[in-house]
């Protein structure tokens, strides 16, 4: 088998002033056995803690480890049974490495395994659903329970095989609700967590897509990523420091059943391609920072709301337009239909329209 190895993913925000706090958001992903990560809150009770066994004997037997192989290596993850049928959520950079041409299998709580392929994946979000070949006969679904009902503080527990420790359970608390981890993916590309709980439940290489739960072993979240404290190089990597970040249910199901039925999600565009302006080509140019329009499609949303090539929106939302990934953030926390506020400059004269979301066809 190859080496245990983590996936890097990118720097994230800062939570000291000191520079020397800042900390690296690293994909918990591993490459032997992924362990599964469920965390567990608690509703009707007031205990500092879950009752860890009990949740572990209920919840275990929902959750598996995901294999990859290509040609080159071998990768794993976490998941867990979603749909009768042996359908199966996960991460979606969990089975990237096998999406073209690799192989995918899972591994029960019983130890024993089965071939797997590939249903719909979603890079923007991070998220992925896989089919076990033998439907995942006798392994009970996990119950989904809305993740707007979580509230800072609710004990956790993970379980899964971080580092390929299969049928590890680690325990806490939800630390945070509404966070933005912004995760790069290749190519310049990045998934965006939206909304992320943020636990201290220790997550680790190989936790991936693995289930966070309450402490009825409801599920809450899918853990995705962890943050790293980088080392004086720079560099990250390492394990668990306490700050673990899982994608809320209330997004991951609908867009769970998305991927069974259509193979893809169905996320809304604005219609139009921009990048952003430096601070310092602006202060040169005489520009207002904001995202410079490049391409509008012809009769889309942003067309059909006045939008044009060389425009520039400095407001998105209410809030002042700085980055490319705020159009794809307005994209995945919006609907079809939705109207999105825009505050634009065209020949150094500002104007307001309202762009209305379409469905990406």
């Amino acid at each position: 088998m190859a080496q245990d190895q983590e996936q890097s993913v990118s720097r994230w925000r800062r939570y000291s002033s000191s520079p020397a706090a800042a900390l690296a958001v690293a994909a918990a992903a591993g490459a032997v056995i992924g362990g599964v990560l469920v965390a567990l809150t608690t509703s009707d009770s007031q205990d500092a803690t879950c009752r860890a066994m009990s949740v572990a004997e209920r919840t275990l037997p929902s959750v598996v480890t995901i294999l990859t192989r290509n040609d080159t290596s071998g990768g794993n993850g976490s998941g867990e049974v979603i749909r009768s049928g042996g359908y199966i959520l996960t991460n979606d950079h969990v089975i990237s490495s096998a999406a073209d041409g690799g192989e995918v299998s899972v591994l029960y709580s019983d130890g024993h395994t089965s071939p797997a392929s590939i249903v719909g994946r979603d890079t923007a979000t991070d998220l992925a659903v896989i089919k076990a070949d033998d439907g995942a006969a006798g392994f009970p679904l996990i119950t989904f329970t809305s993740s707007a009902a979580v509230r800072v503080g609710q004990p956790v527990v993970a379980l899964g095989a971080p580092l390929g420790l299969d049928s590890t359970v680690t325990a806490g608390i939800v630390s945070a609700l509404g966070r933005y981890v912004p995760v790069p993916v290749g190519n310049g590309e990045s998934a965006h967590l939206i909304d992320a709980l943020q636990t201290d439940a220790a997550i680790n290489p190989g936790n991936s897509g693995g289930a966070l739960v309450d402490c009825d072993g409801k599920l809450i979240g899918i853990n995705t990523a962890i943050a790293t404290v980088p080392n004086d190089a720079g560099q990250t990597g390492g394990g668990s420091v306490g700050l673990g970040f899982a994608i809320p249910s209330d997004l991951a199901e609908p867009l769970a059943q998305q991927l069974i039925d259509t193979g893809q999600a169905n996320h809304p565009t604005f219609g139009l391609e921009a990048r952003a302006i430096e601070s310092s080509t602006a202060a040169a140019s005489g520009e207002r920072s904001g995202l410079y329009v490049t391409r509008v499609a012809p009769g889309g949303p942003a067309a059909q709301a006045g939008i044009r090539p060389g425009d520039i929106i400095t407001l998105l939302d209410g809030a002042p337009a700085t980055r490319v990934d705020q159009l794809t953030v307005l994209t995945l926390t919006k609907k079809a239909g939705d109207a999105v506020a825009v505050t634009y400059t065209r020949n150094g004269k500002a104007d307001t329209t309202k762009i209305t979301l379409a469905a990406d066809t």
